[in-house]
C-alpha cells in the first residue's frame, strides 16, 4: 500500500518523471462563493455546483502527496513543475458541460430504483423473483418518485453463484417488457451481451454492468451499434471471490485509473462519451478502508468527465461503522450516504428506497440550498 502523506500548501518539485496527477474539486456549493482574497469560483461541468478549491494528488511509485490549493495557485504550481497540461485537461473534464444524453443535465441526483428479479439478492432476495412482484414493486418505486428502474436476474452480493444468460433473460425480460410502460426509463443490470440485447429489444435504455463492459467481449460492440447508454462499475474479482482480502495502492486512485482505462477502450471501439456513466463501486471487492477512502474522494470521479452514478444502500458497510445491523435496519446509514453523494455532486443515486431517499434529500436541500 502506497502512503499518502498530507502537504500544507504547494512545493515546488513534487510532480517529477513518472509521476501522475490527480484532482478532485473541493468545498463544492451550489451558492456563488465569495472569496475575501479573490479568489474565484467556477462551475462543475456547467451545473448548479460550484467549487473554488481543488485538492491535488501527486502518485509517486511508493507514495501519493496530497495538498489543498486555490485553482489559481493550482495551476501556478503546475506550472513551475512542468505538468500544467495535465491539471488543464483535468480542470477541462470538471468544468466542460457534457452532451446531452438520456440523463440531461438533473439539477438534483436522479434516483435509480433498484428491482432484484432474483431469490438470492442480499437485501430483497426472493421478494420480487416473480414476474408479477417484480412489476409491482418497480411501480411503486415509480410511485415514490424513481427517476430510473433498475432490473437485474442475477444476484451479485458475496459468494454470489452466476445463473446462464438464458436463465437471466427468462427472470427480466418479462419484466421489463411490462415496466418500459410506467413512463421512466429503464436499466438492466446485466454483464452478458445476450441479456443486454434482449433487454434493449424489450425496451430497457440503459446498461449497467458490474464488470464495466469487460466481462463478455461482445457488449461494447453491441452498445456501440445500439447507442445505449452504460454505467461502467469498477469490481476487484467477481462476485464469487471479490472480497478475498481485496488489495489496492490507494483504492480512489487506482480505481479512477481503472476506470479512465475503460473509458478510453469504450470510446476506442466508437461508443459516444455522452453515453457513458461511471460507478467507483462500493462494495465490489473492496474492505471497509477501501470504501471509505473512495467516499471521503468521491468528486475525484468528476475528473473522468461523465456522469457518476453510485450504490450504497442497504450495503455492509453501513453495518460495519455502526452496530453490526441486518441489511433490513440499514435505511438510516443508507440516508447519510445519499446525502453525503448529494454533497459531493454525484448525480446518480442507485437506492432501494426511494420514497425515504427523496425525502430526506428534498429537507436537506430546502435547509442548505435556500436564501433566508
Amino acid at each position: 500500500m502506497v502512503d499518502l502523506t498530507k502537504e500544507a500548501a504547494p512545493k515546488r518539485g513534487l510532480f517529477v518523471p513518472g509521476s501522475s496527477l490527480f484532482a478532485r474539486p473541493v468545498s463544492l456549493g451550489k451558492k456563488k462563493l465569495v472569496i475575501d482574497d479573490g479568489a474565484k469560483s467556477i462551475k462543475l461541468r456547467g451545473g448548479p455546483y460550484q467549487f473554488d478549491k481543488l485538492e491535488l494528488l501527486i502518485r509517486k511509485r511508493e507514495k501519493t502527496v496530497a495538498f489543498v490549493t486555490e485553482i489559481d495557485e493550482a495551476r501556478e504550481w503546475a506550472l513551475a513543475d512542468g505538468c500544467i497540461e495535465d491539471l488543464d485537461y483535468i480542470i477541462f473534464n470538471l468544468t466542460s458541460k457534457g452532451a446531452k444524453n438520456i440523463f440531461g443535465n438533473p439539477p438534483s441526483p436522479l434516483l435509480m430504483g433498484v428491482v432484484n428479479a432474483t431469490p438470492d439478492s442480499f437485501y430483497d432476495g426472493g421478494k420480487h423473483s416473480d414476474v408479477k412482484s417484480a412489476i409491482s414493486r418497480a411501480h411503486s418505486l415509480i410511485a415514490a418518485g424513481a427517476d430510473i428502474i433498475d432490473i437485474g436476474g442475477e444476484s451479485s452480493k458475496p459468494g454470489a453463484i452466476p445463473v446462464t444468460a438464458k436463465e437471466e433473460i427468462e427472470r427480466v425480460i418479462p419484466v421489463i417488457e411490462e415496466v418500459v410502460g410506467f413512463g421512466v426509463p429503464v436499466s438492466v443490470d446485466t454483464n452478458k451481451s445476450a441479456v443486454m440485447e434482449a433487454a434493449i429489444i424489450a425496451g430497457a435504455s440503459i446498461v449497467n454492468d458490474i464488470t464495466a463492459l469487460s466481462g463478455d467481449p461482445r457488449s461494447i460492440g453491441l452498445l456501440k451499434e445500439t447507442g445505449t447508454p452504460v454505467i461502467l462499475m469498477h469490481m476487484q474479482g467477481s462476485p464469487v471471490n471479490m472480497q478475498n482480502e481485496p488489495y489496492y495502492e490507494f483504492a480512489p486512485l487506482d480505481i479512477f485509473e481503472y476506470l479512465r482505462q475503460r473509458i478510453t477502450i469504450c470510446l476506442e471501439a466508437g461508443i459516444s462519451k455522452s453515453n457513458l456513466i461511471v460507478d467507483p463501486g462500493i462494495g465490489f471487492g473492496k474492505n471497509l478502508n477501501h470504501n471509505l477512502a473512495i467516499l471521503h474522494r468521491l468528486s475525484i470521479f468528476h475528473g473522468l468527465g461523465v456522469p457518476i452514478a453510485i450504490g450504497v444502500s442497504r450495503k455492509s458497510l453501513i453495518a460495519a461503522l455502526s452496530e453490526d445491523e441486518p441489511s433490513e435496519q440499514r435505511l438510516p446509514g443508507s440516508l447519510a450516504m445519499a446525502i453525503w453523494a448529494y454533497n459531493q455532486a454525484v448525480q446518480i443515486l442507485r437506492v432501494h428506497d426511494v420514497a425515504e431517499t427523496k425525502q430526506a434529500l428534498e429537507i436537506y436541500k430546502a435547509i442548505v440550498d435556500d436564501n433566508f
